[in-house]
C-alpha cells in the first residue's frame, strides 16, 4: 500500500528558490522539505487550537469555582 500521495502546489518564485536552495545545500529532497514543512505548520495550528481550548476551559473553571465558593459562603452564613 502506497503510504504517500502526490501533489502539485504553487507558490511564490522567491521561495521556491530558497527552497532549492535548501535542498541543494542539505541534499534533502524538495518534496522532503515540503513535507516536513507542512508537517510542522499542521503541528502548530493544532497546538494553537489546544491552547485556545484550555485557555476556556480555564476560563470556565475560574466562573465555576467563584459560582461555586459564592454558594458556600451563602449556606455558611
Amino acid at each position: 500500500m502506497q503510504t504517500k500521495k502526490k501533489i502539485t502546489i504553487t507558490i511564490d518564485e522567491k521561495l521556491c528558490q530558497a527552497i532549492d536552495q535548501v535542498s541543494e545545500r542539505t541534499k534533502i529532497a524538495r518534496s522532503h522539505l515540503a513535507g516536513e514543512a507542512l508537517s510542522l505548520w499542521l503541528k502548530k495550528q493544532t497546538e494553537a487550537l489546544m491552547a485556545q481550548g484550555y485557555r476556556g476551559m480555564a476560563a470556565e473553571d475560574r466562573e465555576f469555582s467563584e459560582l461555586t465558593w459564592k454558594a458556600q459562603r451563602e449556606v455558611q452564613e
